[in-house]
């Protein structure tokens, strides 16, 4: 039999508050690695990461990667650790800040963060909000463009954990932005304020792979990438000759969406590009796979084979266009719901009524 958890404060005569849960990937909790191996064996453990039979995973897993990829992904996050902790961990909370700030102009909400792996989890996250007797949810995935392999991750582990609890929060999920007018806006805004202190390239979008096969299956990933693209390409009024898409971070043998972004920069500067400027829109904050993978470790082969300019356009993090824009979708998605908290005179009534009837609260 299923052990449902209650509401162990429940009080009758209390307002339903709204609450927003913001959620990014997640971070080891240190550069090394012991930490990267706990965090890599829940990652890489999610069946909606890694689509393979999960014994045969199990082996390859335990048996090969976590007894070689933490010790190499170490000497990676040790280039980007700061004195502070984890760049995404710090972006992060930075940016849920200005968005439970900005979130205060369009409606009262509590707001939390959560990561889908390490710390802070969903379910603390989820928990804090239960505490703040929020009955009204809407989950925002940091991922702009929707893959099953992440906003879908979310998705799993918050209802996992709402099928757990006695009283569940009527329930809004935020499947993606990719195509979001104020999302591109704020990304043409920063690649232009970019260029008016870094000298112009060609503009190549590298966003995260994922297998070919999920995009064969239905995963609308790949399309989205292109369409995010596409506009902010067109609201900076680039030329087609004037800008790129690529996929980067990709691993193992299995084909994953192409062109590849490593392959990509070498092949530009063997063709006379002599000047680049990446940006990834796909990543809400600076993170592993930007700070060191393309704006340390793509430089190099770029450079050895002919470039001149290898410009890294950083993520939008806690910019105040990027919170007003996602404090904004959240508005939108709350609209329906009661504008204010119920009046403290009908709360208190309802209290009284509900103690004459027996209740004990």
């Amino acid at each position: 039999m299923t052990s449902y958890q209650g509401e162990s404060a429940f009080e009758h005569g209390t307002g339903a508050a709204t609450g927003a849960l913001l959620v990014n990937l997640g971070t080891p909790d240190a550069p090394t690695p012991a930490a990267i191996r706990r965090f890599l064996a829940q990652f890489l453990w999610d069946p909606r990461v890694v689509e393979a039979p999960r014994w045969l995973w199990w082996l390859a897993l335990h048996g090969v990667i976590l007894r070689i990829r933490p010790s190499r992904s170490a000497h990676a996050y040790r280039q980007i650790w700061t004195p502070q902790g984890s760049p995404l961990l710090l972006y992060t909370r930075a940016l849920v800040d200005r968005v439970r700030d900005a979130l205060q102009r369009h409606l009262p909400a509590t707001v939390t963060l959560g990561m889908t792996y390490g710390s802070p989890g969903i379910p603390g996250a989820l928990e804090q909000l239960r505490s703040a007797r929020v009955r009204r949810l809407i989950v925002l995935p940091l991922y702009p463009q929707y893959s099953g392999t992440t906003t879908a991750s979310v998705f799993d582990q918050v209802t996992s954990q709402l099928q757990r609890w006695r009283w569940v929060p009527e329930l809004r999920f935020i499947g993606n932005y990719h195509d979001e007018l104020a999302y591109i806006d704020a990304i043409a805004a920063s690649i232009r304020d970019h260029w008016r202190t870094h000298e112009r390239g060609h503009l190549l979008f590298s966003f995260h792979g994922v297998p070919r096969s999920y995009l064969l299956a239905g995963d609308p990933y790949h399309c989205q990438c292109l369409k995010t693209a596409r506009l902010v390409a067109e609201k900076l009024g680039l030329e087609a000759s004037a800008w790129s898409v690529s996929f980067q971070s990709q691993v193992g043998r299995d084909e994953w969406l192409r062109p590849y972004t490593d392959e990509t920069l070498v092949k530009m500067a063997r063709e006379g590009q002599r000047r680049v400027s990446v940006v990834c829109p796909g990543f809400a904050t600076d993170c592993l796979e930007t700070l060191e993978e393309i704006a340390i470790r793509n430089r190099a082969p770029f450079m050895q084979n002919g470039g001149e300019l290898y410009d890294y356009i950083p993520a939008l993090n806690a910019s105040d266009p990027h919170a007003e824009m996602l404090a904004g979708l959240i508005a939108r998605h709350a609209r329906g719901w009661p504008a204010a908290e119920t009046a403290d005179a009908e709360l208190d009534e309802s209290r009284r009524r509900a103690l004459r009837q027996g209740a004990a609260r």
